[in-house]
């Protein structure tokens, strides 16, 4: 069933918004107009063989460490494409919805997002999003909410060898 079925079905309030294609939650971000940390991303992780579906700002990464320790597992990875692709059968590579109970998957949701009252995602397309009212989201969604991430901004900050050639510059201006 795709999110839009689901949210039908559940008689959710919200608002689908086409748009020209986003292909990260960031990108989703700046296309639309929205806060970053109102833009939910989702990440698919494997933790010692089980799949979960991580729910997190547009802003934000994951800190996997934390995760590890959350989900008391050995080993935290991300999962590949061809694992998203056989997983979310109904949605494009990148554009996966934030619930995870639609793919038998338990969802985790990052506090972080708790700070906004209204969430965005991908609708399983990366030219439609939906918004809705966190609490809406919260109720159909029934994510376990932890601290799994840190400000994306924050590997500049730790490493002074990080270099991002698309947004640092080789020459001074």
């Amino acid at each position: 069933m795709n999110v839009i079925d689901y949210l039908n079905q559940q008689q959710a309030k919200y608002e689908m918004v086409r748009h020209k294609p986003a292909y990260t939650a960031e990108q989703l971000s700046r296309v639309e107009g929205l806060p970053a940390p109102q833009v939910a991303k989702t990440v698919v992780v494997e933790a010692d063989g089980r799949f979960y579906l991580c729910v997190l700002p547009a802003d934000r990464k994951i800190d996997f460490v934390e995760l590890q320790k959350h989900l008391h597992v050995q080993q935290v990875r991300l999962a590949d494409e061809d694992q998203m692709a056989l997983l979310f059968l109904d949605a494009e590579v990148g554009a996966e919805v934030p619930f995870g109970h639609l793919y038998n998957l338990p969802t985790l949701l990052d506090q972080s997002l708790l700070k906004d009252e209204e969430i965005s995602f991908l609708a399983g397309q990366h030219d439609v999003s939906i918004h809705m009212k966190m609490e809406d989201y919260l109720r159909l969604a029934e994510p376990t909410i932890l601290k799994f991430s840190y400000p994306a901004d924050r590997e500049r900050l730790l490493d002074p060898y990080f270099f991002d050639p698309y947004r640092d510059s080789f020459f001074p201006s």
